[in-house]
């Protein structure tokens, strides 16, 4: 396998980060694509980690450099990290021996513990109790989503769904790409022996984070979901989310972008909307949910 990183202005969690992987039993090649940061993160990770391939990008492509990363990699089975997540030592072995086992998976998402304590992130709950329907065969529950600083993907399935979208930039990219994956007969998975840490950054804006978020949701939503599944889901979110001006914001700009989701819109096959419709429920009364900040 091999891992891609992607970072903008967060130099020194990176090099932690690039402490942890480099260190790892696995020893795989990482990649890091530094999305015009203007802290000096290239020529320090060049200095400190000279092992590590790192790519200094002139404008911040968001998850678009993720795709970058991919064209170079030989491997596999990639494994995305961010630059404030690690992997556990040996948990990058399993992830890819659940792959090589199970040929019709496209990814394996992680256990996530938050760190200083090492409590389970507020998700996991909707990721081991997913009522997506699925084989008994595969090597944890199915999603239909995952989560990018925490999954292993099969190289070949990322590359033929296209990859991250241009349009999402960063920000809830993660569920178009699932969709696509889904729709395209590749299984996603939950396996709890595989494990990642999260040291949450401190260095990010929440409203700037939440206002992608919002509009990359409702993208999504009106790209993949059948069309009453469309108007409902768009309602829920819309009575989800602060009244305040990031919210207007998202929606706004969401509402500019019909032209061009009309045209690529693409509704999932029945079975994957069948499993987004059991899945309403959870995402509802889930704590990881919120739109916040």
């Amino acid at each position: 396998m091999t891992v891609v990183i992607i970072t903008r202005n967060r130099c020194g969690e990176l090099l932690h980060v690039l402490g942890r992987m480099t260190s790892v039993p696995e020893r795989p090649p990482i990649i890091v694509m530094d999305n015009g940061s203007t802290d000096g993160t290239a020529s320090a990770v060049a200095d400190a980690f000279p092992q590590v391939e790192v790519t200094a990008l002139r404008d911040n492509l968001g998850a678009v450099a993720r795709n970058l990363a991919v064209e170079r990699v030989t491997t596999p089975y990639v494994a995305f990290c961010d630059d404030d997540t690690w992997w556990e030592p040996g948990s990058l072995a399993r992830a890819a021996d659940h792959l090589d086992a199970h040929p019709s998976v496209a990814s394996v998402t992680a256990l996530i513990r938050v760190e200083p304590d090492g409590a389970e992130d507020p998700i996991t709950p909707e990721l081991r109790h997913s009522p997506v329907p699925g084989p008994d065969s595969l090597p944890g529950p199915a999603l239909l989503g995952i989560l990018a600083g925490a999954s292993m993907l099969r190289v070949s399935a990322f590359r033929e769904a296209g990859g991250f979208s241009e349009r999402l930039g960063f920000g809830g990219e993660e569920e178009l790409l699932s969709l696509d994956l889904a729709a395209a007969d590749w299984w996603l998975c939950f396996t709890e022996d595989v494990v990642v840490h999260h040291a949450a950054s401190t260095v990010r804006d929440p409203r700037s984070r939440r206002r992608r978020g919002i509009r990359n949701t409702l993208w999504t939503t009106w790209l993949r979901r059948p069309g009453l599944d469309a108007v409902r889901r768009t309602g829920t979110l819309l009575r989800s989310v602060p009244r305040d001006t990031a919210s207007a914001a998202a929606v706004a700009e969401a509402v500019r972008g019909l032209p061009w989701v009309l045209r690529e819109r693409r509704p999932v096959p029945a079975r994957v909307a069948f499993g987004l419709r059991l899945l309403e429920d959870a995402q509802r009364r889930s704590p990881a949910r919120r739109y916040v900040g």
